[in-house]
């Protein structure tokens, strides 16, 4: 298969479980579910769904629970609105990188408080 064309089947998937989710699921009682990306096999018929939630730790637990529990349905969804000649099976991950990230540049911004500004060397004179 090209690459192209597997390119452009894992933004259909993407753009298609993302919609699925804002319709199936109320955002106070999951949290807001987001779609950061898919891992679709070669042959199309498996897919990795790596997705984040934000919201406190209650509503972290039942979105995930929500989305595992409703995984079928959200391939059926899919399926009608992404013709291909298999459905891939979904499998949802958590993706925590932007959680990750965000730390990291609170120790970034927390190492810039603290440290004194950088002093430039002397130069030295021609």
């Amino acid at each position: 298969m090209s690459n192209l064309r597997h390119e452009r089947v894992r933004e259909l998937l993407k753009r298609a479980i993302g919609e699925a989710i804002r319709r199936e699921f109320h955002v106070n009682d999951v949290g807001v579910i987001t779609v950061n990306d898919i891992n679709v096999g070669g042959d199309l018929r498996t897919a990795i769904v790596f997705i984040s939630i934000l919201g406190n730790d209650a509503q972290k637990k039942h979105g995930l629970q929500a989305v595992e529990k409703n995984r079928i349905r959200i391939q059926a969804l899919v399926g009608k609105s992404v013709i291909l000649k298999y459905t891939p099976t979904l499998k949802f991950v958590i993706d925590d990188s932007v959680t990750r990230g965000n730390r990291v540049l609170e120790i970034l911004n927390e190492l810039e408080k603290t440290s004194p500004p950088a002093v430039a060397p002397p130069e030295k004179p021609e």
